[in-house]
C-alpha cells in the first residue's frame, strides 16, 4: 500500500511524492517543460527587478519605480491565471491546468511584495502605511484586492479543495473575477496621467469574462465566436477609452474616436486587444485541424 511519502503507479517504479513539489514538474511529479518555462518566466520579473537594484539601475526614486514595476507584474499575472481556463478550452490544451495554481500564487507573491515595497518606501513606519490605507481610498482597494488573493492561494492547495469541497472551493475562487476588477481600479486610481496600460488590461479582462459568460449560456463559441468575442471586446475596449476620456478629461468625443485611428500616437488598446483575441482565434483554428494520418 503506498504510504503518505510515496505513490505507486502501475508498470512504473515507486516514486517520493516531494516529486511534485518541484518547480519543473506536474501533478504526477513529472518533468513538465511547460511548467518549467512557466516556472523560469514567472520568476524573471523579480530576478530583473533584483538586479536592477543591485545595480543601481532604477533612478532616483528606487521604491517608487520597484512598487509600480511589481505592481504592473502583479496585474499581469493575475490576467495570466484568469486566462489559462479559457485558452485551455479554445486551444483545446489540458496541460494549460497544471500551471494556474502557480500563476495564481505567483500573483499573491507580487501583491504581498508590492505592498512590502511601499512600506519600504514610507521607511517601514508601519503606522504612517496604516493611515495611509485608511485615508487613500485607491490603497484601501488595493489592500483589499490582495487580501482576497490571499484567500485564495490560502485555499489553492489539494487538501483545501478536499476540505471545501469541490463546489464550495469553486464558489470561492470565483472571488477572483471581483478581485480582478479591484486590481485594475487600483491600477486606474494611481495612474496619474498616461491610462493606456489599465485600458489596456481592462479590455483583456473584457475578453475573458465575455469568453466565460458566452460559454456558460450558450456552449463552445467556435471559430466563428472566438472571431466576434475579439471584435465585440475590440470596440467595447475603444468604446470605454472614448467615454473615459471625454468624460473625465472633458475632451471631445469624436476627437478621442480618431485617435484610435492615428498610428503617428500609438496603436490603442483596443487594436491590441482585437490582435489578442484573433489570435486565439486563430491558434484555435489551427489547433483544432484534423490531423492527417500517414499510412
Amino acid at each position: 500500500m503506498p504510504t503518505a511519502t510515496s505513490t505507486i503507479r502501475p508498470g512504473g517504479p515507486r516514486r517520493s511524492s516531494w516529486r511534485v513539489y518541484l518547480p519543473w514538474t506536474d501533478g504526477a511529479g513529472r518533468f513538465s517543460f511547460l511548467v518549467l518555462v512557466v516556472f523560469l518566466a514567472l520568476l524573471t520579473p523579480a530576478a530583473l527587478l533584483a538586479l536592477d537594484a543591485a545595480t543601481g539601475q532604477l533612478g532616483p526614486r528606487p521604491w517608487n519605480l520597484a512598487i509600480h514595476r511589481v505592481g504592473w507584474w502583479t496585474v499581469m499575472f493575475l490576467m495570466a491565471s484568469l486566462a489559462v481556463t479559457p485558452l485551455r478550452r479554445a486551444l483545446r490544451w489540458n496541460g494549460l491546468i497544471g500551471v494556474r495554481r502557480m500563476i495564481g500564487v505567483a500573483a499573491f507573491t507580487a501583491a504581498m511584495l508590492h505592498l512590502v515595497l511601499y512600506a519600504g518606501e514610507q521607511a517601514w513606519d508601519l503606522l504612517k502605511v496604516s493611515s495611509e490605507i485608511v485615508l487613500r481610498i485607491y490603497l484601501a482597494i488595493g489592500l483589499a484586492a490582495l487580501l482576497g488573493l490571499g484567500a485564495l492561494a490560502a485555499t489553492s492547495t489539494d487538501g483545501m479543495v478536499r476540505r471545501l469541497g469541490g463546489k464550495r472551493w469553486q464558489l470561492l475562487h470565483r472571488l477572483t473575477y471581483p478581485i480582478a476588477v479591484l486590481a485594475l481600479v487600483h491600477f486606474f486610481m494611481q495612474i496619474k496621467a498616461d491610462i493606456t496600460q489599465p485600458i489596456l488590461f481592462s479590455g483583456l479582462l473584457v475578453w475573458l469574462m465575455a469568453y466565460r459568460l458566452w460559454r456558460s449560456r450558450i456552449g463552445d463559441p467556435g471559430i466563428p465566436g472566438l472571431v466576434a468575442l475579439a471584435v465585440a471586446a475590440g470596440v467595447l475596449t475603444a468604446l470605454g477609452e472614448t467615454v473615459g476620456i471625454a468624460w473625465v478629461y472633458r475632451a471631445p468625443a469624436w476627437s478621442v474616436v480618431q485617435a484610435h485611428f492615428d498610428t503617428a500616437i500609438g496603436i490603442r488598446p483596443a487594436w491590441w486587444v482585437l490582435a489578442a483575441g484573433l489570435a486565439v482565434a486563430a491558434a484555435a483554428a489551427f489547433r483544432r485541424q484534423p490531423r492527417r494520418v500517414i499510412a
